[in-house]
């Protein structure tokens, strides 16, 4: 049998790291995760997983993110995968820094999974946001890291919280806009699996995969049709026009005038249907047709039958 890849997960503890990790785990590849020192003042959730993991034969490095420490434990894998969250994203220079000094990581997968940046231009909160990761994007280039660029769109049990919250007692949904712009929204566990698949993949050396299943394109007004068939109760829409929201994003301080930003670029203007899949274009459920991923539909099913617990923070 073909050797795997040895994977290593940087911010392998957060909201979709932790479906990285077990995605890698389940496909077979030997996985580390790469930890801030656990001590007294760790989260006892995090405590949990990082227990949950070793369960696994997942292999844990605590460590700070400085270079001699990096560097050592780059040298021991195939696959680097980033998922710091956003206040750590220009923190991934060390770790190019150490991959160039390395020089074994067949690929590097930096900390995108949302929006394709390269692709829209946001409202200025989400802009900044957004030219961190398109300074990431550049570096990789220019210092020859073999890259994979990853375009997940929106995280989708996240968002079906966020927009439904199913678990309060209401009759009336928020509408952002008009409610007819559309998203996509993709299954956790569904871009964690894709994730290993395109880190693994030759077809995706150098490239952007965007995650765009056409059975995940949905509307606000659409998902809430949906909801109601699924729930047997009707709701009032609450309508937040572009005009407040704009107004939102700016005058709130930072960091909270990101997510409306967002909200804006996603909900609003569209953004993530914005341009068309072109032929020099990578999309994941093409590329992997045998791949089973879970639609909108299945999603709220879901959430009707066991719903994941709302995650506190996951704008990617």
């Amino acid at each position: 049998m073909e050797k795997k890849n040895r994977i290593l997960v940087f911010g392998g503890t957060g909201y979709i790291g932790k479906n990285i990790v077990k995605a890698s785990v389940s496909l077979g590849h030997p996985t580390l995760v790469y930890t801030r020192p656990l001590n007294s003042q760790t989260c006892p959730s995090k405590t949990q997983l990082c227990n949950d993991f070793n369960s696994m034969g997942v292999t844990l490095v605590q460590g700070e993110l400085e270079h001699d420490q990096i560097l050592k434990v780059i040298k021991q894998v195939d696959i680097v995968i980033c998922v710091l969250a956003y206040p750590q994203v220009m923190e991934q220079l060390k770790i190019i820094d150490a991959i160039k000094v390395a020089g074994n990581i067949k690929r590097f997968l930096p900390s995108d999974f949302g929006v394709e940046e390269d692709r829209i231009n946001p409202l200025p909160p989400f802009q900044a946001f957004l030219d961190k990761k398109r300074n990431i994007r550049r570096e990789i280039e220019a210092a020859g890291i073999p890259y994979t660029f990853v375009s997940a769109n929106c995280f989708g049990a996240y968002f079906v919280n966020y927009l439904l919250r199913p678990y309060e007692k209401r009759d009336k949904i928020a509408v952002y806009g008009n409610g007819e712009s559309k998203a996509v929204l993709n299954y956790e566990e569904d871009i964690a699996m894709y994730t290993i698949k395109v880190a693994n993949d030759p077809r995706t050396c150098n490239r952007i995969v965007i995650y765009r299943p056409s059975k995940n394109i949905i509307s606000q007004n659409e998902l809430i049709s949906l909801w109601e068939q699924k729930c047997g109760q009707n709701f009032r829409k609450d309508f937040v026009t572009e005009e407040e929201i704009v107004k939102q994003s700016e005058t709130l301080p930072h960091p909270e005038n990101i997510p409306v930003s967002i909200l804006h670029s996603v909900f609003v203007r569209g953004d993530l249907m914005a341009f068309e899949i072109g032929e020099e274009d990578l999309e994941a459920s093409e590329l992997y047709p045998d791949y089973n991923y879970t639609s909108i539909h299945q999603l709220l099913d879901i959430f009707l039958v066991n719903p994941p617990a709302p995650a506190s923070a996951a704008f990617q």
